[in-house]
């Protein structure tokens, strides 16, 4: 692993991701623009598998070669933590499936989806000098 932090490296992605979500706009409980809020929950499932890519290296779990798939994700996490397979299966149908692929515009939806992604990502924590520098 060459990252310092790897707690800190998975959240810059959630920080990106929540600045972008800015543009989108607010009308009651929706997002306005879908453009935004496409982008935004694209970037997010991306820092929860950045997480979990650190998580699965440092718990040694053996690299697939190419593209993984998100049946690499949940077999592997399977085996290591069913509370974070929770929060994996969650992230992945909110961020990636409604918000990224379909665009859905539900705030407290999209929101629920980046606290997924976090809980996945403090997982990190301990072995991230506690999320500190």
């Amino acid at each position: 692993m060459n990252v310092l932090n790897p707690y800190q490296e998975s959240m810059r992605y959630i920080e990106n991701a929540r600045n972008t979500l800015k543009y989108a706009g607010r009308d009651g409980k929706f997002f306005v623009d879908e453009k935004y809020v496409k982008t935004a929950c694209g970037t997010a499932y991306s820092g929860m598998l950045k997480a979990l890519d650190f998580l699965f290296e440092i718990k040694k779990v053996p690299k697939k070669k190419g593209r993984k798939s998100i049946d690499y994700y949940q077999n592997n996490l399977s085996k290591l933590d069913k509370k974070l397979l929770n929060f994996l299966n969650s992230g992945y149908t909110i961020l990636h499936l409604d918000g990224y692929y379909s665009g859905y515009k539900k705030i407290a939806v999209i929101e629920q989806g980046f606290d997924d992604a976090i809980s996945i990502i403090s997982a990190l924590k301990p072995f991230s000098k506690n999320g500190m520098k």
